[in-house]
């Protein structure tokens, strides 16, 4: 018996989906976004199934793998211009209001415990791209074309062209990317950094499950481990990160088995306290703490 009585929470529902494609296949959740006529672009309908279907990840544990494509031979050419552009989006605080909806979607994404992967190919520019940047892998094909062209429509990125990409490749390039609005070929994504690997036109799926294959593989709480302390670490200082490593060590020694710390209680201390014996070491201490330096 563990140290702590534990109840797994029930499975959330999976959510009804329009314009999204959502396949579960063991440990492997596939998120397809579907508007192939329109170049998967993210319609506030498509961004809400998204959300919905980050959501539902994040309170699953049902997966460790998670794969996003696009339908139609495209990844995905960002927020649809012609919702935009016939008011559907509001006013400019309702405007405000959506992007940080989309900011909290991408945010999610990126801290969602599991492994996830973009399997890129055509376009994938804009929102598209801003989704790639909030994942952990990005496979894209040889003919895949990326940029940020909001500079031209006259908008500007709301959820991560910016900021994760400045994090990602830095300052000078970020601003290259963005201030120009050029499409780029998928070789100079992987030199940057934005992108992990290119494949030939024909080996996208091939290559995907291969990697998924390889993830399934590992011990799956230290992948978690590793991801959290990989995206936590790189916004703050040495010290600080190597604290997050120093911990994530000791987790990882407590979960392979060496839980049994001598200056620890060993229990959760509320069950010897509830017990209501007095000579409990919990209870006196609690007891002792109560009124110390309340004066």
């Amino acid at each position: 018996m563990g140290l702590f009585h534990t109840i797994s929470p029930p499975e959330p529902k999976l959510p009804e989906f329009q314009q999204l494609l959502f396949e579960a296949r063991d440990r492997v959740a596939y998120i397809t976004l579907n508007r192939p006529d329109v170049t998967n672009a993210l319609s506030i309908q498509l961004s809400n199934d998204l959300t919905k279907a980050v959501e539902y990840l994040r309170d699953s544990e049902a997966f460790n793998v998670v794969v996003i494509k696009g339908a139609g031979g495209n990844f995905c050419a960002g927020d649809d211009l012609t919702e935009m552009g016939s008011g559907a989006w509001g006013n400019g605080n309702q405007v405000m209001r959506r992007v940080r909806f989309y900011q909290h979607m991408a945010n999610t994404l990126e801290e969602l415990d599991k492994v996830t992967i973009c399997a890129v190919d055509g376009y994938c520019v804009g929102g598209g791209l801003e989704i790639t940047m909030a994942c952990d892998f990005v496979i894209c094909t040889e003919r895949a074309r990326w940029g940020m062209p909001e500079v031209d429509w006259g908008i500007t990125p709301g959820w991560g062209g910016t900021t994760r990409m400045a994090r990602l490749i830095g300052r000078r390039k970020t601003k290259e990317i963005n201030l120009l609005g050029a499409l780029h070929p998928a070789r100079r994504g992987v030199e940057l950094g934005l992108f992990s690997r290119i494949v030939d036109n024909d080996a996208l799926d091939e290559e995907t499950a291969k990697l998924v294959d390889l993830l399934l593989m590992k011990n799956q709480q230290g992948v978690r481990q590793l991801k959290f302390m990989i995206n936590k670490n790189v916004e703050t200082d040495l010290y600080t990160a190597q604290g997050f490593e120093a911990l994530g060590a000791a987790l990882t020694g407590t979960v392979l088995g060496g839980w049994e710390v001598p200056d620890a209680d060993g229990k959760h201390g509320w069950h010897d306290y509830k017990s209501k014996d007095p000579n409990s070491a919990i209870r006196k201490r609690r007891e002792a703490a109560l009124d110390f330096w309340v004066d």
